[in-house]
């Protein structure tokens, strides 16, 4: 059986449930509560499987794999069916672009262990914590937002793909910091389309098993 090493907060693992998802693939959840004991993704028993100590880690194929972007293309290549990539080089460099600019650029100096950073060692309170979440986030997305065309339903063309598989995880997360999304549009409506679609909502956090 395939596991996923998870928590139902975690945008990087929200992707990595989609994508499984969306290629229908069954997987056991094993939830790493972020916050708990002082972080279960801190124990050595799950150093074992992800030195990195971060979410999410796959368990598949007799292999364990991290960072969900290396996971979906691995995923990708292995199960074809559907794709999460376009068939043309052109078009999975714009998708891969796409969603290296959310998972690249815009969440990793946003995600837990940052803001605990800006919390403890550097004694940021929580409103100048909350206000650097939102500036990046907003300025990350409005250049998501210009480099998304009118043309599909989708981030790219009219399936959803790997960039689909970001987008959705950090609009999520805008939304908890309430980031204003008013000038996102193309974003807010491809978002809309993907979080009606089954492989989307069963992922959602607060379907997972460890959601509270």
């Amino acid at each position: 059986m395939t596991r996923l090493y998870t928590y139902f907060r975690s945008s990087a693992a929200y992707r990595v449930r989609i994508a499984l998802n969306l290629k229908g693939l069954e997987y056991e959840a094993v939830a790493v509560h972020l916050l708990k004991e002082g972080g279960q993704q801190k124990k050595p028993e799950y150093l074992a499987l992800n030195p990195q100590g971060l979410v999410p880690a796959l368990d598949v194929d007799g292999h364990v794999l991290g960072q969900s972007l290396a996971i979906m293309e691995y995923l990708d290549e292995t199960r074809p069916q559907p794709p999460l990539l376009p068939a043309d080089p052109l078009g999975r460099a714009r998708v891969r672009a796409i969603a290296q600019a959310i998972a690249c650029d815009i969440h990793p100096i946003n995600n837990l262990r940052v803001l605990q950073y800006l919390s403890g060692q550097l004694g940021l309170d929580q409103a100048a914590k909350d206000e650097w979440y939102r500036h990046w986030v907003q300025s990350g997305l409005q250049a998501v937002e210009a480099m998304l065309s009118d043309k599909g339903q989708f981030c790219h063309g009219d399936r959803p793909g790997l960039a689909d598989c970001c987008l959705v995880p950090q609009v999520f997360n805008a939304r908890r910091f309430q980031c204003d999304l008013s000038v996102l549009p193309k974003i807010m409506a491809i978002s809309e389309r993907c979080e009606a679609l089954p492989a989307f909502a069963q992922a959602a956090p607060a379907n997972q098993p460890d959601f509270e």
